[in-house]
């Protein structure tokens, strides 16, 4: 009797079993060879409920080296590396074919690439470069991905986007102007992604703490200013580099904070993950343009002097969010003359 009641307990259990391995997903993440993608490569593998199956990709397998080492007994299991470059569409295509079925549940389109400087110093190929990996390399993703998506009608998108799709910045003029296209295109697709039962999540982080940013600045520090005028140099060298790095050990995040919040249920379409940006993205929708320009100042001086700032401008530039998205904006308008106000009394 015994043996026939484990007998009877098997479909159960295999049941079980099966229904666990079918609620797997599959997970395809692009520029995981350092930052934002590798840390949420490896969050994602070694989530304890095994619910996803990560295959992390980067252009350059030489460089994997990093992602192996974190990813540690996962690789193999739940994560696997492959060769993906989003500006070669052939690439794209024989990464998402050697995927069991061509399936994948969740696209996180994370590779990306920086661009700082003034434009009289840059070359239209550095500038093109930049919008066919950012933009371009979105759109070849989804020109592949979205069609099977939409035949099983479910799957989500998440793009790691930037606040700098939301306003630009100063002397990162063509890398917003690559964030901006990815969020227009994005909006644009979200209604049709409704209509096939799929979702899109626009990630709009502020300052990150990852080799990304390492780079950009280095690259920056090298930039030949020979063609910009003397005060457009003087700009870029000694305001916006000067303060660069304090800007990030202030303000910044770090890659495993980004992996976090994408991981959250239900995420929104869009989603700023640092709420100390909150005042100064909704800067575009104030009526009066002269609190646009502010925009950078404002950034450089909560950063290298918010910890010698008055304690009123301490608590104007504390994070709202906590208040929900329609109060935090409408507080941020409402007090940002003062925060302007109060900044440039400090400089």
């Amino acid at each position: 009797e015994q043996g026939e009641s484990q007998v009877a307990r098997l479909p159960t259990i295999s049941a079980a079993i099966q229904l666990k391995i079918m609620a797997q997903k599959t997970v395809l993440i692009t520029g995981c060879s350092s930052g934002i993608g590798l840390a949420l490569a490896v969050k994602m593998a070694r989530d304890e409920q095994k619910r996803f199956t990560v295959y992390a990709t980067m252009r350059n397998l030489t460089r994997q080296d990093k992602l192996a080492e974190a990813a540690g007994r996962t690789l193999g299991k739940t994560l696997e590396i492959k060769q993906l470059d989003v500006c070669s569409e052939e690439s794209i295509k024989t990464c998402v074919s050697s995927i069991p079925d061509r399936r994948i549940d969740i696209l996180v389109s994370n590779a990306g690439m920086g661009l700082i400087g003034p434009i009289e110093c840059q070359t239209i190929d550095e500038m093109k470069t930049v919008m066919d990996t950012n933009f371009f390399g979105l759109v070849r993703l989804l020109k592949e991905i979205l069609p099977d998506m939409k035949k099983r009608k479910s799957g989500h998108i998440v793009i790691i986007s930037s606040v700098m799709g939301i306003q630009g910045i100063l002397f990162n003029d063509v890398y917003a102007a690559s964030k901006f296209a990815v969020e227009g295109f994005c909006e644009s697709l979200a209604i049709q992604a409704l209509k096939f039962k799929l979702q899109l999540s626009l990630i709009e982080p502020g300052p990150v703490i990852t080799e990304f940013e390492k780079k950009v600045f280095e690259d920056g520090m090298k930039m030949d200013l020979s063609a910009a005028d003397e005060e457009t140099a003087d700009m870029f060298t000694n305001i916006y580099l000067k303060n660069y790095k304090q800007i990030f050990q202030i303000l910044g995040q770090s890659a495993e904070d980004i992996a976090e919040i994408i991981l959250a249920e239900n995420p929104p379409f869009r989603h700023q993950t640092n709420t100390l940006y909150t005042p100064m993205t909704t800067l575009k929708y104030v009526r009066k343009s002269k609190y646009l320009s502010l925009t950078y100042l404002a950034v450089l001086t909560a950063a290298s002097r918010l910890p010698r700032l008055p304690h009123r401008l301490r608590l104007l530039l504390r994070p709202r969010w906590s208040m929900g998205i329609d109060v935090g904006i409408n507080l941020s308008l409402y007090m940002w003359p003062e925060i302007s106000t109060l900044c440039i009394s400090y400089l």
